[in-house]
C-alpha cells in the first residue's frame, strides 16, 4: 500500500506541474499531459480504495 500511495503522489506532482503550466502559460501540450494524469490518479485511488478496505478488514 505504501508503494501504491508514492506512486499517486508522483500522479499528483506531474499533475500539479502541467495544469500550472497550462493555467499561466497557455501550454495546450501541457493541459493534455495534466488530463492524462488525472485519469491515472483517478485509477489509483481506485486501487487505493480497495486496498484501503481489506486492510480495515483485517
Amino acid at each position: 500500500m505504501k508503494e501504491l500511495l508514492e506512486k499517486i503522489e508522483a500522479e499528483m506532482a506531474a499533475f500539479a506541474k502541467d495544469a500550472a503550466a497550462q493555467v499561466e502559460n497557455g501550454n495546450k501540450a501541457a493541459g493534455t499531459r495534466a488530463r492524462k494524469a488525472s485519469l491515472e490518479i483517478e485509477k489509483k485511488m481506485k486501487e487505493f480504495r480497495k486496498a484501503s478496505l481489506e486492510e480495515s478488514k483485517k
